[in-house]
């Protein structure tokens, strides 16, 4: 099908009124395109240890919307299709400049240019799976479920995972280094606690490799879902893998759900800046013995987490490297 983007020119504090105001028209999913940098919180939940230099905050944002256009008709005609009703590209124009221009009589909306243009035909549910293939971890098969395994990898371990909006897919160097270090020392005993567990896949191949039970923390509630898909997808059951949300650093409630000495791994593979007040707090969590696994730390942070861990009383065991990603494996030793 081909889709008409509505392109609005305003200003950043603008915004969330003009799309709650065009939510009301039916136009939703908002494509947001600014210069305001990640707040702390933002980066904090997300995946990679540092991003790149991004342009200086200029206060302009484009906000994108798009409408299907009707079957059978052509550019020229302009028909579209809203909320399931028929309506002109004319027409939908003329109620979004409306639109802003009642919003401009009480505050400050920038420009407020509208272009309009026509995407090319594409499935836009699907079209992204072109980029995702399966791929090999050592002899780990991580392959998606629209993929069938090649002749060669029939006999590998297999990580069934689809790419979501939120969350890794074990593309990732540090989730790789986890992986390994993970490998190398579950036992068919190992209690696993995976803290920022995301989609899961650190716990779900922890199970794959003999551990006895995971219980993963995550601040995001998407993790939620996304878990219980990654599970279903690979025969996990529920008491063998469970699911906390909350912030383990700063909830004495989750610390408490979590449970204390008890673990013979624990996972984490997020920011070095949260590695950091994190490790103090889940000294309390490992077992005497217990290993503690880290990555997501670009190797200018390595001594900064290695400093931390140190701190913390744990014996360092590992360091590794791949790409410009470290992974640290210590010991809380008795």
């Amino acid at each position: 099908m081909k889709w008409v983007k509505f392109k609005i020119k305003t200003i950043t504090d603008a915004e969330d009124i003009i799309i709650s105001t065009l939510y009301d028209l039916g136009l939703e999913g908002a494509q947001i395109e600014d210069k305001i940098p990640l707040s702390p919180l933002e980066k904090e939940q997300m995946f990679v240890d540092i991003l790149p230099e991004g342009p200086e905050d200029d206060g302009i944002a484009y906000l994108s919307f798009f409408v299907e256009e009707k079957d059978g008709t052509s550019t020229e005609e302009g028909g579209l299709v809203l909320n399931g009703e028929d309506i002109t590209r004319e027409e939908l124009l003329g109620q979004i400049q409306e639109q802003l221009e009642e919003l401009r009589c009480f505050m400050e909306i920038g420009e407020g240019k509208i272009t309009v243009e026509e995407t090319e035909d594409i499935d836009w549910i699907n079209n992204w799976k072109q980029y995702f293939h399966q791929f090999t971890i050592d002899d780990v098969l991580v392959i998606p479920s629209w993929e069938e395994a090649a002749p060669a990898d029939q006999g590998k371990l297999t990580l069934h995972i689809d790419p979501g909006t939120a969350f890794g897919t074990g593309m990732h160097e540090t989730t790789q280094l986890c992986i390994r270090a993970l490998r190398k020392y579950i036992t068919p005993e190992t209690r696993l606690l995976d803290v920022g567990t995301g989609s899961g896949i650190l716990a779900i191949l922890s199970i794959m490799f003999g551990a006895k039970s995971a219980l993963g923390t995550d601040l995001d509630p998407c993790a939620i879902e996304a878990v219980r898909e990654n599970k279903e997808a690979n025969g996990i059951a529920d008491e063998a893998f469970r699911l906390l949300i909350g912030n383990i650093i700063t909830e004495k409630e989750i610390q408490d759900a979590v449970g204390y000495e008890c673990y013979d791994i624990v996972a984490a593979n997020i920011l070095a800046e949260v590695l950091v007040p994190l490790t103090p707090v889940i000294v309390q969590q490992l077992k005497k013995g217990g290993i503690y696994i880290t990555s997501g730390i670009i190797d200018d942070k390595e001594q900064t987490v290695l400093q931390a861990v140190k701190a913390a009383g744990l014996e360092v065991l590992e360091v590794n490297h791949q790409g410009e990603w470290v992974g640290i494996v210590a010991r809380k030793n008795g």
